[in-house]
């Protein structure tokens, strides 16, 4: 697929959505309604030198209204329980060109149902992998609890920085008390023509 049209829903500030560009050297728009996290993707896109390839829009995931069939690729992290992964799944579909793809990640919750449900949306699942609590645990939330113990000794006095630290510590105490539910899954996904 040669520059393909790619939108992220819910691209947040927008780590991933670089990424795509850089590896589809095609025209990406990430949506959400963190203006925050918007702002500083914004930033990033124009210090890459992406601002003709790539667009941050506030837009919520109850609100799209794209053009039918106008892109090659949706990614999804973390955004469609928003709507339900069902719901999801059909409301997006037109959005995507015949053969294009969806690549959603979600919870673990309810596997079986969600992989019936991706057949009846009418996709062909083309794989699936699953990240355990453990694997949360070693790539994400270990890495965090050291980022946020050196943060605090050296960012005592930045209002902006302890309150990033405090919510990057909720994140870290609800991981910790309730690891079970952090197991998740990435589905990929081809629209059936």
């Amino acid at each position: 697929m040669d520059k393909p049209r790619i939108l992220d829903i819910g691209c947040g500030s927008g780590i991933p959505t670089l990424e795509l560009a850089r590896l589809s050297r095609g025209e990406v728009i990430g949506i959400d309604i963190d203006q925050p996290a918007l702002d500083k993707f914004a930033r990033q896109i124009r210090e890459a030198g992406l601002t003709d390839q790539v667009q941050a829009t506030n837009r919520s995931v109850l609100d799209m209204n794209f053009p039918d069939e106008h892109f090659d690729i949706i990614w999804s992290e973390g955004s469609i329980y928003a709507v339900g992964f069902e719901r999801g799944l059909q409301e997006w579909r037109r959005f995507l060109r015949p053969g294009g793809f969806l690549v959603v990640h979600d919870e673990e919750a309810d596997l079986k149902e969600k992989l019936e449900q991706i057949s009846d949306c009418s996709y062909e699942l083309l794989g699936y992998f699953t990240l355990s609590k453990e694997t949360w645990w070693k790539e994400y939330f270990a890495p965090l609890e050291e980022l946020i113990g050196e943060s605090q000794a050296i960012h005592t006095d930045d209002p902006k920085v302890r309150e990033e630290l405090h919510r990057a510590q909720e994140e870290l105490d609800t991981f910790k008390q309730h690891s079970e539910r952090n197991s998740s899954v990435y589905f990929v996904m081809k629209k059936q023509e």
